[in-house]
């Protein structure tokens, strides 16, 4: 089950993936204002709520990158019978560090962006892609897909508001596992306290920013070595 972050739905998402359907059934759900699915405002908690009661009809290895990583984290806390492990990549949860300056002030910063004008799709690439260390060009022209995305960052429950049950993760019986893409300090340092709360396994993918998945064979290996471990 994979749990995409912002802009992107699933399928574009986790397109780097489909290489694991040779051996894995996957499943990449749309969040709300995205994808296939309908508008709606992006909410950390409405999220986790609708992947926990409809999606996770059956046990799954649950993967989330970014925004999705925290949906994951909140949905696997609240069923964690359904869980069989934990994949969480570059969640921007800032509030787990609460008191960090450097954490502090890149969450500052965050909530500015979304509070600001988010009316053009370029000027919100232009601010978000180096915020979130997304190293890729700005298309041109903006794709509709992208346009969705940007629109669905409207109103959005900003992730440091996040309060992640990392308490009940701890005590899970499922294998956790963190992963960081080494391009930001802030993703390092929440990573960092959360694999030491909960007990998670470490590791980093380096190659491609935030989009850690999108470095492909690298990130699949590592996932699906986890995985194979978890059976």
């Amino acid at each position: 089950m994979l749990v995409h972050g912002v802009l992107l739905g699933g399928r574009e998402a986790w397109r780097a993936q489909r290489p694991l359907t040779e051996r894995w059934t996957l499943l990449a759900p749309d969040r709300l204002g995205h994808g296939r699915s309908p508008d709606g405002v992006q909410d950390f908690e409405v999220d986790a709520r609708l992947i926990a009661e409809q999606v996770l009809d059956d046990p799954a290895h649950l993967v989330g990158l970014s925004y999705g990583a925290i949906v994951a984290m909140v949905a696997a806390a609240r069923r964690p019978e359904m869980v069989r492990s934990l994949t969480v990549v570059e969640p921007p949860a800032a509030g787990v560090v609460r008191g960090n300056e450097v954490v502090d002030a890149w969450d500052a910063e965050l909530r500015r962006f979304l509070d600001g004008p988010l009316e053009d799709p370029r000027e919100v690439f232009e601010t978000f892609f180096p915020l979130a260390g997304v190293p890729l060009p700005i298309p041109d022209p903006v794709p509709e897909t992208l346009r969705r995305g940007a629109r669905a960052l409207v109103g959005m429950r900003p992730p440091g508001d996040a309060e992640l049950p990392l308490d009940v993760l701890a005590s899970a019986e499922f294998p956790i596992l963190v992963l960081t893409g080494d391009h930001r300090r802030e993703y390092e340092i929440i990573a960092d306290e959360i694999a030491n709360r909960t007990g998670a396994r470490r590791d980093v993918v380096a190659g491609m920013g935030h989009l850690v998945p999108d470095t492909g064979e690298p990130f699949n290996v590592r996932l699906e070595t986890f995985l194979d471990h978890g059976e």
